[in-house]
């Protein structure tokens, strides 16, 4: 069985499963996709398919992990998805998931590596943390696992953090990188950016995506639905010459530059209307901190706009409440930065 979507290739740039499909002695029996399904370009739920007669399931829909029924006659799950070093991307998640499957069916999972795609050094932002009171159900697809925002792991490291930290016990086997240096992004390193979802389209978007993405969940657009995505930060109500004003001061947020825009969003957040805009420009990847961007612009947003914004929503992907309470009062990035060091 095989959990891919098309972003994952070869250097020939045939997919895995189509490498997979035509190898000697390997017969591909499932296939299963993960959020935005197998194309990488849709959104929402996905339901099921078939791929060149094979049935393929979708773990972002009706399930998120494979059923036993779909693994009769099985011996290897392959796992080959793209990841984008961010903790609330979900393909993490779903090869977790996954992995507690292969160990209950006593299956090899096999992880084919891929590089973090804005580098494996930088670690930064809050880890998430065990839930103290209330539903366990706080760790989701999205918070699933203890870690930082940035987290800098590959997905083969991660599947190994995983399997250790969960005590998943799976015959796990990584198939490794090979040339890879850690301080090295998909740029340096000399690959093709593939799209594993609609809105990485460009490494770009993936560079801000740590940044912008912790803003997701409140109201504002990040862009989904124009051709900036995670490149800005928009609603209808924006004073946004005074927010690009406001963090333009800031000497502790670097590396990044702030410009007024104005975009009228196709999906997602405030469709259909027109919103002024914070476009982010990073003028050096070297230099540029996203974690701290993303608070910067919380600090601000919530200064200019306290009561337009909806700013207790953020925690649903920072997950960290000494920093949500340090922007709330207006601390200092670095004040709020210690609150996690």
């Amino acid at each position: 069985a095989v959990i891919t979507n098309g972003s994952a290739r070869a250097k020939d740039g045939n997919t895995t499963l189509d490498v997979l499909r035509a190898a000697p002695g390997v017969t591909v029996s499932a296939v299963f996709t993960p959020e935005h399904g197998f194309g990488g370009d849709r959104e929402g739920k996905i339901g099921d398919a078939t791929y060149a007669g094979i049935p393929m399931y979708s773990l972002y829909g009706e399930r998120t992990a494979p059923k036993d029924e779909q693994l009769t006659g099985v011996d290897t799950i392959v796992f080959d998805l793209q990841d984008v070093g961010v903790r609330f991307y979900t393909y993490a998640s779903t090869m977790k998931r996954a992995m507690k499957v292969a160990a209950d069916k006593h299956l090899r999972f096999v992880v084919l590596d891929r590089p973090n795609p804005i580098g494996g050094v930088e670690v930064q932002g809050p880890v998430l943390p065990e839930p103290t009171s209330g539903p366990a159900s706080l760790k989701n697809i999205v918070n699933h696992h203890a870690l930082p925002v940035r987290h800098g792991m590959t997905m083969g490291e991660l599947a190994q953090l995983f399997a250790a930290d969960d005590h998943i016990d799976v015959p796990l086997e990584v198939v490794k990188l090979v040339g890879w240096r850690r301080q090295d992004t998909f740029t340096s390193a000399g690959l093709a950016w593939t799209p594993p979802s609609p809105n990485l389209r460009s490494l770009k978007s993936v560079a801000l995506y740590p940044a912008v993405g912790l803003l997701e969940s409140t109201n504002v657009s990040v862009g989904r639905g124009t051709d900036m995505p995670f490149e800005v930060v928009a609603a209808p109500w924006l004073d946004a010459e005074r927010v690009v004003r406001r963090l333009s001061s800031m000497p502790e947020v670097s590396g990044v530059s702030f410009g007024v825009t104005e975009v009228t969003p196709k999906s997602s957040v405030h469709a259909g209307k027109t919103c002024k805009g914070v476009k982010l420009t990073i003028t050096s990847a070297t230099r540029f901190e996203p974690i701290r961007t993303a608070l910067a612009i919380a600090r601000v947003l919530h200064e200019v706009h306290p009561t337009e914004w909806s700013f207790d929503s953020m925690d649903n992907m920072l997950r960290w409440t000494p920093a949500m309470d340090g922007i709330r009062t207006g601390k200092d990035v670095a004040d709020i930065e210690a609150t996690w060091a």
